[in-house]
């Protein structure tokens, strides 16, 4: 665990993992871009979230939905009224603030004493126009969450999957937020991203598929290598829930700046399909058989209702944030990332010895372009032996492997691992089995 944002910030803008949005021209506020290292990083997660849980599960669609929607979504789901923070205003600075967030009268910018405005209201959508011209009729926004696209969408999933209850429709996207105060570096950003569920049931059920999904969401964070005892779950307050809520959990981290929500998981009723169907006037029931009178015969009715939602939302963003920091190792002068082997961009280093003898830079060559069909590969012939592997540490690559001199006479070259700095010497025609069964022992089971 790392013990300062600072050293994550400087190595991830160090070795390619995030850099400052527009830097080159003084950049934009709370704006982060992602890097080579970075994306391959973010999208290993997505890609294993998917896995898991769409493609490993029978009771599981996908969809992937605009995010610019018609402005009615957004009333009928109370964003337009509901989704709001209190904002204050330094009378001397002119700096805004959330109200709920000062510990004291005094004005955090300028240090001037009960300098802030009375508070008021401030809705955290986006807001643009669409078409040529920008008026009230024109106004649209940037969805502030995926959610409501699963419930928009519903009617139509059900029609063409054939999905029976319970089942979950699953999203991975960008949402926007207008935030007053944003957080630390990519932790409550502007625009970010969200792998998220709505996973639809009877309302019977709802405390059983709550407790599923909370044991869920625990276990993805042991699989990607969240440290454990640095997350709480926190029940939300009536007071401080959604709109929407009968129940909320929030995943907490000890990140370096402090304990902060990671993931959340809400019980979100029947609100939102009930609320859609009101303004639509669109039929947004579920139709079940109901079985006859004395278990026997065909079925002689159906009931329809509104389905009542269990919600588990994970931040992309903050999902890398809290992977980072969990992975961040100190050992001696050695500092290396200790990131489970199916999140680390480059799956190993290949390292020729010396790049001036031709021999081995071209049996490295063929290694590197054999290896690289199979997994991400990265080339390294920079600098002494010794600074390859610090650079590779501390991108967390797991496995380096070096052509050396003996390579040339009795094709074997070593294999160190990471973690332990253990070096095993094989065979070329070792190589890929040797890294492959590593990567597959160290996967989520």
């Amino acid at each position: 665990m790392v013990d300062s944002i600072e050293k994550i910030v400087s190595l991830c803008k160090r070795r390619g993992f995030v850099f400052p949005g527009s830097e080159i021209y003084g950049g934009l506020a709370n704006s982060w871009d992602y890097g080579p290292l970075g994306v391959e990083l973010k999208n290993n997660i997505k890609q294993m979230w998917w896995r898991r849980f769409v493609h490993g599960r029978d009771d599981m669609v996908g969809i992937d939905a605009a995010l610019i929607m018609n402005p009615k979504v957004w009333e009928a789901s109370g964003h337009l009224k509901e989704f709001k923070d209190p904002l204050v205003e330094c009378k001397k600075c002119h700096k805004r603030f959330r109200a709920d967030e000062l510990e004291k009268d005094d004005c955090p910018e300028c240090g001037e004493r009960k300098a802030f405005s009375e508070a008021r209201d401030f809705n955290l959508m986006l807001k643009t126009f669409l078409g040529p011209s920008e008026d009230s009729a024109s106004t649209v926004y940037f969805r502030p969450e995926t959610a409501q696209s699963m419930f928009v969408d519903f009617k139509n999933v059900l029609a063409t999957t054939r999905k029976t209850l319970p089942f979950g429709i699953a999203q991975i996207g960008k949402a926007f937020r207008n935030e007053i105060t944003p957080g630390n570096f990519i932790f409550r950003t502007r625009e970010f991203e969200q792998m998220e569920i709505e996973y639809f049931i009877k309302e019977e059920d709802w405390q059983k598929y709550f407790d599923h999904w909370r044991k869920e969401m625990m276990s993805w964070m042991e699989d990607i290598g969240v440290d454990l005892k640095l997350v709480h779950e926190l029940e939300v307050p009536a007071d401080e829930r959604a709109h929407y809520s009968k129940r909320t959990i929030d995943f907490e981290y000890d990140f370096p700046f402090g304990k902060k929500e990671l993931y959340g998981l809400a019980y979100r009723t029947d609100f939102d399909l009930k609320s859609h169907e009101k303004l639509s006037g669109e039929n947004l029931k579920y139709t079940e058989a109901l079985p006859p009178a004395g278990g026997q015969g065909p079925d002689q009715s159906v009931g329809k209702f509104w389905p009542h939602v269990i919600e588990p939302t994970w931040g992309v963003d903050r999902s890398v944030l809290a992977v980072l920091c969990s992975a961040y190792s100190e050992d001696g002068e050695r500092k290396f990332l200790k990131l489970k082997p199916a999140l680390a961009p480059y799956k190993a280093a290949v390292f020729p010895l010396v790049a001036n003898k031709p021999e081995v830079v071209e049996t490295a060559r063929k290694i590197y372009q054999n290896l690289r069909k199979e997994f991400l590969v990265d080339w390294d012939d920079r600098g002494n032996i010794g600074k390859r592997y610090y650079s590779q540490d501390e991108i967390g690559t797991p496995y380096c492997i070096t052509i050396d001199y003996q390579t040339l006479e009795d094709g074997t070259v070593t294999v160190r691992d990471r973690d332990t700095a253990k070096q095993d010497r094989i065979n070329i025609s070792d190589i890929s089995n040797y890294i492959n069964s590593k990567l597959q022992n160290s996967n989520p089971k």
